[in-house]
């Protein structure tokens, strides 16, 4: 598949569970994919020495230090010459129960939106520039169900992605016509967040899902490399990866 050649990507937190799902997708598609990672290297070199084409490459970023994402934008600048995709797929949780609210430490809360929401604002704002030089700039925010239901690994959590999802609105209205954005917003996925939880757990949430499933990381891939290859007049909208467990 060749959709997406010449075109360079930037995933952020790319050596977890769907952020190696989508680098593989996009790298699959042509596309020159640029990983980064906040702490371990090693996932992400073996993922960069997975993924098919060549072009591609790791860096270490952490999406809370912001003179730092300027000087990967510059790095980027200088290697690639272009962005064309940006996906803000890292971020962080812990689970504290929604009535725990001394359990839910300030410092926790700071940690929670620096990561998930001012972190993507950050990217954004670092390469801003480039994406508005090419032909149609595409931003996705991985967010999560979790920001529409309430419902999820703790009341911070679901808060920030709230407020990604709100700034998906707002950006893509500011930053039209050049550069979409777009939140794809899944439920529970089989990855290592999950694996984590109690089995009886876990059956729950499949018996209160419509399609009988927990989504896959794929399954959130597939979305971003369809926003990244038919689906171009999409832009503002929180597209749900959950097989319909919102509805229950």
């Amino acid at each position: 598949m060749t959709a997406l050649q010449q075109q360079v990507a930037l995933v952020t937190g790319g050596g977890g569970g769907i952020g190696s799902a989508i680098c593989r997708q996009l790298a699959g598609a042509g596309a020159s994919v640029v990983v980064t990672y906040n702490s371990n290297a090693d996932k992400a070199n073996a993922l960069l020495a997975s993924l098919p084409g060549q072009q591609h490459s790791v860096v270490q970023a952490s999406v809370t230090d912001s003179a730092s994402l300027a000087q990967l934008a510059d790095s980027v600048a200088t290697r690639y010459g272009r962005l064309d995709i940006l996906v803000n797929n890292a971020g962080i949780s812990t689970p504290i129960l929604h009535d725990d609210l001394d359990g839910l430490s300030d410092a926790w809360i700071d940690q929670i939106f620096q990561t998930n929401w001012r972190g993507s604002f950050a990217m954004i704002r670092a390469f801003k520039t480039l994406l508005q030089a090419g032909e149609s700039g595409l931003i996705v925010n991985i967010s999560s169900i979790a920001g529409q239901t309430g419902i999820g690994s703790n009341v911070a959590y679901c808060a920030s992605k709230a407020a990604l999802d709100s700034m998906t609105r707002s950006l893509a209205r500011a930053l039209a016509p050049k550069i979409r954005v777009v939140s794809v917003s899944p439920g529970w996925v089989m990855g290592e967040y999950a694996s984590r939880a109690a089995p009886a757990y876990l059956e729950k949430q499949v018996n209160a899902t419509p399609m009988a499933r927990l989504a896959t990381p794929d399954d959130v891939a597939n979305a971003v490399l369809a926003l990244a290859t038919t689906l171009t007049f999409t832009t503002g909208s929180i597209l749900s990866v959950d097989g319909g467990r919102t509805l229950n």
